[in-house]
């Protein structure tokens, strides 16, 4: 039986592209219950109803009443409270956290997925001790969080982190203008880095239509197309997150989403950055979440008591 006042016991939600997921975490953090579902893409009203579905099913698993905290591919606007910047785009515009408030009956506490992604590894994952982590997420589109001494930097805007709707830094004549980003740009680092990106870069070099992740197998087992295609996205993720590190100097990287799996990324990377880093050496590290694609999630549990 649900208790009718929160518990100490802490839900998370992580509304990805491509999946939705909900945690449940002990007041000690341990992790309780775990539930992963299909996120219907395009449907709003779908989106509250898969939020509340996971939400009930957890707390009555679990038998406890809890506090919910959800992280979401973009920002709540601080004028206006409604979704912006969300590459999930039926979301832009919406009251989604009063939407899901409601559909709960409780207070939530929303909050950029990025940010939630880099709280979660400063507080007990691979930045755990760091003074600065930068977590970035490369899956169905790409962003970043900032954690500071452990708390999230959210900034004056909303958008502390934003480095994938930025220009790809020191671009070459055959990347200029790039493409159209659904931000309204071109040329967006997200165009060049994101999985859906890589998976045609790798066709239009002649390869097969294959998922993002599945081209290092390919490279590995002695495909040159997928080699070429890797190499190239290595050094533009090179020169982004060089350009991150001239600007923000973290201690550590932590790479997310569905390409932090690619692991020669952790090599190949830095063995890159370096001529595009004002500096004589480069001491920054660059490392898979300790997490894994569940990161997110925690920390958007972790966001009762405040984190952000």
């Amino acid at each position: 039986m649900r208790q009718s006042e929160p518990s100490g016991f802490r839900i998370g939600i992580d509304l990805g592209g491509t999946k939705t997921e909900a945690v449940a975490l002990s007041p000690s953090g341990e992790v309780v219950a775990q539930e992963r579902v299909p996120t219907v893409k395009g449907d709003y009203a779908a989106t509250i109803s898969t939020i509340s579905g996971l939400v009930n099913r957890t707390e009555d698993l679990i038998g406890q009443s809890c506090t919910v905290g959800i992280g979401i591919p973009g920002a709540a606007s601080r004028d206006t409270g409604l979704v912006k910047n969300a590459n999930s785009t039926w979301l832009i515009g919406k009251p989604l956290q009063k939407d899901l408030e409601e559909a709960l009956g409780r207070p939530v506490r929303l909050q950029n997925d990025a940010n939630c992604f880099a709280v979660s590894e400063a507080i007990d994952g691979a930045g755990k001790g760091a003074e600065i982590v930068f977590g970035v997420i490369l899956g169905t589109g790409v962003g970043a969080g900032i954690a500071i001494r452990g708390e999230c930097l959210e900034g004056r805007n909303s958008i502390a982190g934003e480095w994938g709707h930025n220009p790809l830094p020191a671009a070459r004549d055959d990347e200029r203008p790039g493409l159209l980003c659904y931000c309204g740009r071109h040329g967006c680092i997200e165009t060049f880095l994101s999985g859906p990106s890589l998976e045609r870069q790798y066709a239009e070099a002649g390869g097969k239509k294959i998922a993002a992740r599945e081209i290092e197998s390919f490279s590995a087992a002695g495909d040159p197309l997928a080699d070429a295609t890797l190499r190239i996205y290595e050094e533009r993720l090179a020169r982004s997150l060089a350009h991150v590190i001239n600007i923000l100097d973290p201690d550590i990287i932590v790479l997310g989403g569905g390409l932090s799996n690619i692991r020669r990324l952790y090599d190949t990377v830095p063995a890159l950055w370096g001529p595009h880093v004002f500096s004589d050496s480069v001491r920054t590290r660059l490392s898979p979440p300790r997490h894994g694609d569940s990161s997110g999630v925690r920390g958007a549990a972790w966001l009762w008591p405040p984190t952000c």
